[in-house]
């Protein structure tokens, strides 16, 4: 007896040390004719039988909460949608060991409409949310209920899906955000046990991790929402400033559109080079495409700062009107002077004939030399010195002011004048003049920070209206504070982005934005870059803002060339290194010229072009 006492409690003993070191195999029966020894067996098989049970449902909670905090960071990892929905339907079904998985998310109309599904072939009906009297759906459907009780709604029947299938169980999961709205239904069906594949009804205890999990997928939904929601108004408010520059001048409209189009067939035509110079660039994912296409859509968002007569300054005279009309009626003034002096002539006894004459004459001389002003004023290629010459000889003539000239003029017209200074009238006035005020200073002398990299000269003047100063303008209508003003664009430009805190997605948008008016030489401007420092999207800038500047019909200052002339043009800037004879080849090669001339020209501008002309 005593022996098998020992025996037992020797049993025991090394079945406790077992289970002190969490090994529950085995199983050991007491015998021992002693009742407390039976007894204390029995509890012994009774308390290991409840730590292995309780260990095992420990193991599991641990693999499902390490499961969830990997579905976690895997959600918050996935950017694009429907990666994230599909991960969101993966880890429902391997969590729940569900058949199914379906994910309905809510409508502007008030219904649930299927967005994703582990069942490819299924077609999931959208589900009604309101009832047609506009009150809440009665329908008994389990995902409904979801939204409306906002709550998990289990199944164990069966029940009958979206799609009219019968489902042996179904449980429901609504999406609710941290400020209460709801996404959606994660919705699970055909529960099964894992162990042995038969159909089950869905364990209750699974229910909170699967809560945990659509909680985790609401939040990432809800921060996707967020995310697109901010980038879709960003691009908004981009084509909004793109449209009012374009909308400031009735001349220029357009051309903040049309760049963009014209550079994103550039660069998709180079993507798609698999030889040569540019078969290594690429974008690589939809954020750097969406980088060179905001750069694309800013890249004259300076021009906000430039004045409207200085972009759509068409004559030479023009600032908010053409005052060719000033000079004209100077000219009309001396032609009155004339009439009057063949009249006193007369009157004063002298030959009628010789003072007509003499009349006749002076209105062919002035007729003559007002078409030769009015014609310097439309401006050009190209002014010969002789014509500037002319221009100051005419400039010579003078006329009688009787009138103050200082009288109805504003404050800062005011302060560029002496106000002091008294003036004898009548006064004799150049027939072309270049006064003081003309010259309108700087308020102070523009300065840009060291880090913007600016290498243009700023001129002395902000502007210089002078007569004779803008007539004789040699090379199109603006004068070189004017063509400064212009360009400062560009600055401008690079300032405002430079002020932007841009996500690190988007930090090259300053660069695709501000360079498409250097060159490869270090000609450009604002910064005088070198080809080494011209990325490829840089490089597709330039030429799509030329080729669109050639191109234009809506430009008071040239008529719009034609696709030959433009092609042309664009081949001498090959040439010259302004632009990147790559880009100029992938241009012409991959048709890309003519697709856009059939999208943006007029139809008479397109012609014949030999491409093969310019490419060799």
């Amino acid at each position: 007896m005593s022996r098998r006492a020992s025996r037992a409690l020797a049993n025991l003993a090394s079945d406790s040390e077992r289970v002190k070191a969490m090994d529950f195999s085995g199983e050991v029966r007491v015998d021992s004719m002693f009742y407390e020894l039976d007894v204390l067996g029995e509890a012994h098989r009774t308390m290991k039988q409840s730590i292995r049970e309780r260990t095992e449902a420990l193991r599991q909670a641990r693999d499902k909460l390490e499961s969830l905090v990997e579905i976690g960071l895997a959600l918050s990892s996935l950017r694009e949608r429907d990666p994230l929905l599909r991960q969101i339907l993966a880890s429902a079904t391997r969590l729940a060991s569900a058949g199914r998985a379906t994910l309905l998310l809510t409508t502007e109309a008030d219904t649930l409409r299927p967005a994703a599904d582990t069942d490819d072939m299924a077609q999931e009906a959208e589900l009604a949310l309101r009832a047609a009297d506009g009150g809440a759906s009665r329908s008994a459907h389990p995902a409904v209920r979801a939204v409306h009780e906002r709550h998990t709604v289990c199944s164990d029947g069966m029940f009958a899906d979206a799609g009219g299938r019968f489902r042996p169980s179904m449980l429901a999961v609504p999406l609710i955000t941290a400020s209460g709205e709801v996404l959606g239904v994660l919705q699970l069906a055909d529960a099964h046990d894992p162990a042995d594949g038969r159909a089950v009804p869905f364990d209750p205890e699974i229910i909170p991790f699967v809560e945990a999990l659509a909680a985790q997928a609401a939040l990432a939904l809800d921060n996707q929402n967020l995310v697109e929601g901010q980038r879709v108004m960003l691009d908004a408010v981009i084509r909004l400033v793109a449209g009012a520059i374009d909308a400031k001048s009735a001349y220029t409209g357009g051309h903040c559109e049309r760049v963009p189009e014209l550079a994103l067939m550039l660069a998709e035509a180079a993507c798609a080079v698999d030889e040569g110079p540019l078969a290594g660039f690429r974008f690589r994912d939809e954020d750097e495409w969406r980088e060179f296409r905001i750069g694309a859509w800013l890249h004259d968002c300076g021009k906000v700062t430039t004045p409207e007569y200085v972009v759509d300054k068409a004559t030479k005279l023009e600032t908010l009107y053409n005052r060719i009309h000033e000079i004209r009626m100077r000219f009309e003034v001396l032609l009155r002077d004339a009439e009057i002096a063949r009249l006193r002539a007369v009157q004063e006894g002298a030959d009628a004939a010789a003072a007509q004459a003499a009349f006749e004459a002076r209105r062919a001389q002035l007729q003559e030399d007002f078409a030769f002003v009015a014609e310097c004023n439309i401006g050009g290629e190209f002014m010969a010195d002789e014509h500037i010459e002319r221009l100051a000889r005419i400039a010579g003539e003078t006329w009688l002011r009787h009138f103050d000239d200082r009288l109805g003029l504003s404050h800062e017209e005011l302060r560029r004048r002496d106000a002091t200074e008294l003036e004898d009238l009548p006064a004799a006035e150049a027939l072309l003049a270049d006064k003081p005020w003309h010259r309108v200073p700087r308020t102070e002398q523009q300065q840009y920070e060291a880090r913007h990299g600016i290498r243009m000269k700023v001129p002395e003047l902000l502007y210089d209206f002078g007569e004779l100063h803008n007539l004789t303008i040699r090379r199109g209508t603006l004068s070189d504070e004017e063509r400064f003003k212009i360009n400062e664009h560009i600055i401008q430009t690079i300032i405002m982005l430079d002020q932007i805190p841009l996500p690190r997605q988007l930090r090259r948008v300053p660069e695709y934005a501000g360079t498409h008016h250097e060159t490869l030489t270090g000609s450009g401007y604002p910064r005088g870059l070198t080809e080494e420092q011209l990325s490829v999207p840089a490089r597709i800038m330039a030429v799509a803002d030329i080729f669109e500047a050639l191109t234009a019909a809506d430009r008071p200052y040239k008529r719009a060339k034609t696709l030959s002339e433009s092609v042309a043009i664009l081949a001498r800037f090959r040439d010259d290194r302004h632009i990147d004879a790559d880009i100029f080849e992938l241009f012409l090669r991959s048709g890309v010229y003519r697709r856009y001339a059939e999208r943006f020209l007029r139809p008479e501008q397109i012609d014949e072009l030999d491409i093969e002309s310019y490419l060799r």
